[in-house]
């Protein structure tokens, strides 16, 4: 516990200057809305959020807030607060909601490596289950993040996720080229020194390994028992940085 709550209060030295951490990341609109169709009102921005109830077709919400490009913060006519997805065959905006989109984006790069440095510590496992956050390996970590922290629900492995964020079409081969909130990903492990990785196409090299970059030279994820489940680690200098294939958004 102590491990964490420590991690955590370093998040923002992490990334200071290159995510704005202020009240800017989502906009106050304050608009009328109506119901689509029946949709889940939830206490989160979030799929993991509980559902307070169903909203009907017919209902007319006021939007508080767009958290991200996924929730709206809503009130609805018995004023109760609480979140609904933003896709529009669920909700009709009848205000004007648009946002500048690099504070949507910082808001939803905030939610997502929130998300993810809850589980700092978390123990590793192998092929762990999607469907349980006990135990994580590198990849069900990611995904788990994103799907807290955006509503994203990415493809179940490090390869398959690897495709998502290339047909998405925001990558590099540099990874001090990366934003906060990308995902990096890596070839197997040749060795601790550069010399181990100079001769080999990493272009061609099978995808084995992936996690979170945060800014400055930091990465968050996970990847065996021995060195104690989701952590943080330094790249530069590092078998991460010779390791390293390409990187990217998984925001489209």
């Amino acid at each position: 516990m102590k491990k964490k709550l420590a991690m955590a209060l370093l998040l923002p030295s992490l990334i200071a200057g290159t995510v704005s951490w202020g009240s800017d990341f989502a906009f106050a609109a304050k608009n009328d809305a109506v119901i689509e169709k029946s949709v889940n009102f939830r206490d989160k921005p979030s799929l993991e959020g509980n559902r307070i109830r169903y909203l009907q077709a017919g209902e007319h919400v006021e939007i508080l807030q767009r958290v991200n490009p996924y929730w709206y913060k809503i009130k609805d006519g018995h004023g109760k607060v609480g979140y609904v997805t933003t896709q529009s065959r669920y909700i009709s905006a009848r205000g004007d909601t648009s946002v500048e989109m690099a504070q949507t984006a910082t808001g939803t790069v905030k939610s997502v490596i929130e998300a993810g440095m809850k589980y700092l510590g978390t123990p590793y496992e192998f092929g762990s289950s999607r469907s349980d956050t006990r135990t994580f390996d590198c990849s069900d970590f990611v995904r788990q993040a994103f799907k807290e922290g955006a509503g994203i629900i990415l493809p179940g492995n490090s390869r398959t996720q690897a495709e998502y964020v290339k047909k998405i079409g925001k990558t590099t081969t540099n990874w001090r080229d990366l934003k906060p909130g990308d995902i990096m990903f890596f070839m197997s492990y040749k060795g601790s020194k550069s010399s181990n990785y100079s001769r080999i196409d990493k272009s061609k090299q099978r995808i084995t390994h992936n996690g979170i970059y945060l800014g400055n030279g930091k990465i968050l994820h996970t990847y065996s028992v021995k060195s104690g489940g989701v952590r943080i680690d330094s790249i530069e200098g590092k078998h991460w940085e010779y390791r390293f294939v390409f990187g990217g958004s998984a925001f489209k």
